[in-house]
């Protein structure tokens, strides 16, 4: 079935409707509040990771966050009108830094590219592929069910959505559908065999 739906013509217009291509893949996953976007971006992050590749992640939240915790220096940093503030160790770097609107994910893209796919949670307005996860048990109407760019959807419900349907317990194979569709090889990230030529 999934050979069969990547061959489709659906699928390759699909695709074809991405105006701009990123630096990098990248699929948005996107559902309501509930859904199971977080569970389902984490799995996808694991199988992906255990396919050697290289996974970056968006987290688009409308309401607002906190990533400082009160009283560590560079919250006091913050706190004293650094408009920006970098916070730099051995095993990693952390940003906080003020905008004036909420940024959209291709604008956020070229700080992954040394990544082999990003996975982009939220978005659903964006003009880039998607995995919906919807659970009709939670009353709401899909989020992009009509979407042209909608790969898969993941449900605990099986739809007829005119695009491939996973479960929640199998999100391997939905990985699988990621690799094949977005030609990324499994044994070897990209970003090592960059770096090997």
């Amino acid at each position: 079935m999934l050979k069969q739906f990547l061959n489709s013509p659906k699928a390759q217009n699909r695709l074809d409707i991405v105006a701009e291509t990123p630096p990098v893949p990248c699929i948005c996953i996107v559902g309501f509040s509930d859904s199971g976007k977080t569970g389902v971006t984490v799995a996808l992050v694991t199988a992906l990771r255990q396919n050697g590749l290289r996974v970056g992640t968006i987290k688009h939240d409308v309401h607002g966050f906190e990533m400082d915790r009160p009283g560590k220096d560079s919250w006091r940093h913050k706190q004293a009108g650094a408009l920006t503030t970098i916070i730099s160790s051995p095993h990693q770097i952390g940003m906080v830094r003020d905008v004036d609107y909420d940024h959209q994910p291709h604008e956020l893209l070229p700080l992954f590219s040394d990544m082999d796919i990003v996975l982009i949670e939220g978005f659903k307005r964006a003009n880039l592929p998607k995995i919906e996860v919807h659970r009709p048990e939670n009353k709401k109407m899909p989020a992009c069910k009509d979407d042209p760019l909608l790969l898969a959807v993941v449900s605990n419900a099986p739809l007829q959505w005119g695009v491939p349907v996973y479960s929640f317990k199998n999100i391997a194979n939905l990985a699988d559908l990621i690799l094949t569709k977005f030609a990324l090889n499994s044994q070897e990230s990209s970003h090592l065999k960059k770096m090997s030529s």
